[in-house]
C-alpha cells in the first residue's frame, strides 16, 4: 500500500463510512449548519420570521450531536491506525 492508496481507508469504528462521506459530513457539521443558523437568525429578526430561537436551537443541537459522532468516529479511526507505517501501509509495532 502506497501513501496514496492511504487516504481512501474507509473510516471504521462507532459508523462505518467511506472518507467521501465523512469529509462532507464534516463540511456540513462545521460549515454549512452554523451558517444556516446564523443566516436564519438574523433573517428573523429583520423580517419577523417565526420562531428564530427555536428554530435555531434545533439546527444548533443536530450540528452538536452530528459533531460529537464525527468526533467519536475520528478518535476511534485514529486508536485504530496510529501504529499504521504511512509510507508502506504495514504495521510498525
Amino acid at each position: 500500500m502506497d501513501v496514496h492508496s492511504f487516504a481512501n481507508i474507509e473510516r471504521k469504528g462507532l459508523i462505518n463510512m467511506p472518507n467521501k462521506v465523512y469529509d462532507i459530513l464534516k463540511w456540513i457539521a462545521q460549515i454549512l449548519l452554523p451558517a444556516i443558523g446564523t443566516l436564519y437568525f438574523a433573517l428573523a429578526n429583520i423580517w419577523n420570521l417565526p420562531y428564530p430561537q427555536e428554530v435555531v436551537g434545533t439546527i444548533t443541537a443536530v450540528d452538536a450531536f452530528l459533531g460529537v459522532v464525527l468526533g467519536v468516529s475520528t478518535a476511534q479511526y485514529n486508536k485504530e491506525n496510529q501504529n499504521l507505517d504511512l509510507t508502506t501501509g504495514d504495521p510498525w509495532y
